[in-house]
């Protein structure tokens, strides 16, 4: 008896020392996760006796989920999600902003060159209600348009559905996020353009998009890390974990071929070339939370001023943002 309890403490210590030893991340598939994956690859916190394990969402109700079981430390989302979930006095700091860049339209048509050529088409459009859609709605609001009544918009439930529906041919218009575009392209032999006709092309650049119609730089801050629970004592691992982040999203940047070999091998929904593609068009900038805070509340107040329910009704106060020292 004696020496199956002691069985028993040795297997719930080594449990206890293990999840101590370990740090969860949650991401989506998309460009904000991929740093993730070469911190694991280089064990980018050994120093600090801490492995990382990620944990893949895959669409806005998973992500939900995840945050609402508390059961990952870090977690990679879109910037009004954390507004939003602050708002509802869940325990979260958005740490950074490092996609400001990410989503277009593509199309069979080369001759669409504003969302508002557009108008009466029928669109795939991914996420309803979360970030590709709000930022499609916000710039159709800001030209006059009504989004649900002037296109024929119709929702998938993430990009890689949109991408195969256009490569199948059910529909000759979609918005996408990078790298799902180049994926497209690539699959289509359209990539980077073809002596006879390509059957897709890169269309209106939505942030490019935002920048002609409010008047602002070529930057949306439209994903970061956020850690939930409380910071008080955590900021050594919180500031480590940060750095790591912005010298394996530098390598990133200047690594194509290696980068997409790696991101497939842990996300293989995704097609090594082009992701290699995808990474020149993808605007990744790793700022501070902090330092990004009037850029976001510029974003945020659009959001208040048509949908405050996006944000959690109200714009959030300093007390979202992590100021790095």
């Amino acid at each position: 008896m004696k020496k199956i309890l002691l069985l028993s403490f040795v297997f719930l210590f080594s449990l206890f020392a293990e999840n101590e030893n370990k740090i969860v991340v949650a991401g989506p598939f998309a460009s904000v996760s991929h740093p993730i994956l070469h911190m694991i690859e280089n064990d980018s916190l050994k120093d600090l006796n801490k492995k990382i394990e990620f944990k893949l969402w895959k669409n806005p109700d998973e992500l939900r989920a995840i945050i609402l079981n508390s059961n990952v430390d870090f977690i990679a989302l879109p910037t009004n999600v954390a507004a939003n979930l602050h708002n509802k006095d869940v325990d979260i700091k958005l740490l950074n902003v490092s996609v400001w860049g990410i989503l277009a339209m593509i199309s069979r048509d080369p001759n669409l060159k504003t969302l508002k050529d557009f108008k009466d088409k029928e669109i795939a459009v991914p996420f309803r209600a979360d970030m590709p859609d709000i930022i499609f709605q916000e710039l159709a609001k800001k030209q006059g348009l009504d989004p649900a009544r002037d296109f024929k918009v119709r929702y998938v439930t993430n990009p890689i559905d949109a991408m195969q529906m256009l490569i199948l041919r059910r529909v000759d218009h979609a918005l996408l996020a990078e790298s799902a575009i180049s994926i497209a392209l690539r699959k289509t032999d359209s990539f980077p353009i073809k002596i006879v006709a390509p059957d897709l092309y890169r269309s209106v650049d939505l942030q490019k998009e935002w920048a002609r119609l409010f008047k602002t730089e070529a930057k949306i801050p439209q994903a970061g890390l956020a850690f939930l629970g409380d910071t008080k004592g955590k900021e050594t691992l919180i500031n480590r974990f940060l750095e790591e982040y912005d010298k394996s999203l530098t390598w990133y940047k200047n690594n194509h071929k290696k980068a997409a070999k790696l991101v497939v091998k842990t996300l293989p929904m995704l097609e090594e070339e082009g992701l290699e593609d995808s990474i020149e068009h993808v605007t990744l900038e790793n700022t501070n939370a902090y330092e990004a805070k009037e850029d976001l509340e510029f974003f945020f107040n659009v959001l208040k001023n048509n949908n405050p329910k996006l944000i959690g009704g109200k714009l959030p106060d300093e007390s979202l943002y992590y100021k790095q020292n």
